[in-house]
């Protein structure tokens, strides 16, 4: 059972992602982590962001691990834990950019392959591009929505000291930086099931999309 949840920030997207597949004892896969990964290595090794040139000849270079436990989901670059230093501003701010390159999307979607195809009780793959470009076959499709507003509200609890007004207009801005790239835009699947989780709480968002595994299972 291969389920991809799809969908901008603040939709509530790994929240839902990780407790759905706790809860039905599936794999879990952050693709967000792994594009913030070889952004945080490009970073860190001095690569200049604004040369996609210089992006795609290192984009094979650092070895991205990604582990699956949907209670703690692990990431490392080159053995190095990074799950704290990939969520930093810095990271933010240049993640677009990195992710833009061709080059780079190619070599994170062949590893997103990989651990799909490896998980034996199946798997929630979390992004924006998985139901579109990533796993295409994906048994289930999910693209959570919600309002700017919502979205930056919630973004703002989560960066404590954050101004919800500015953070809106850094959401606003990532979406089209995301969905005009020429390289797998974030996008809605034709066949994905949108949830807009404007007015649900995080707990009904959960069951909602346990409810659409479960009826995908059971063959509904």
């Amino acid at each position: 059972m291969i389920v991809a949840i799809d969908g901008p920030s603040g939709t509530g997207k790994s929240s839902t992602s990780k407790a759905v597949a706790a809860q039905l004892g599936l794999s879990y896969l952050d693709t967000g982590a792994q594009y913030r990964a070889i952004t945080w290595w490009m970073v860190t090794n001095g690569i200049d962001i604004d040369d996609p040139a210089a992006i795609a000849a290192a984009a094979g270079k650092p070895e991205i691990v990604s582990g699956t436990d949907p209670q703690g989901p692990a990431i490392t670059v080159d053995g190095v834990d990074v799950a704290g230093p990939i969520r930093t501003q810095e990271v933010t701010s240049k993640v677009s950019a990195v992710s833009a390159v061709p080059e780079v999307r190619t070599r994170i979607t062949e590893l997103q392959r990989s651990i799909a195809a490896s998980a034996e009780r199946g798997i929630v793959v979390e992004g924006r591009d998985i139901g579109t470009t990533v796993l295409p076959d994906a048994d289930l499709k999910i693209f959570l929505t919600a309002s700017p507003e919502a979205r930056a509200a919630r973004r703002s609890g989560e960066l404590k000291g954050s101004d919800v007004h500015s953070t809106r207009e850094a959401l606003v801005k990532r979406d089209a930086a995301d969905s005009s790239r020429k390289t797998s835009p974030l996008a809605k699947a034709d066949d994905a099931v949108e949830v807009d989780t404007t007015e649900l709480t995080l707990a009904q968002v959960i069951e909602c999309v346990v409810t659409l595994v479960e009826e995908k299972r059971a063959g509904k």
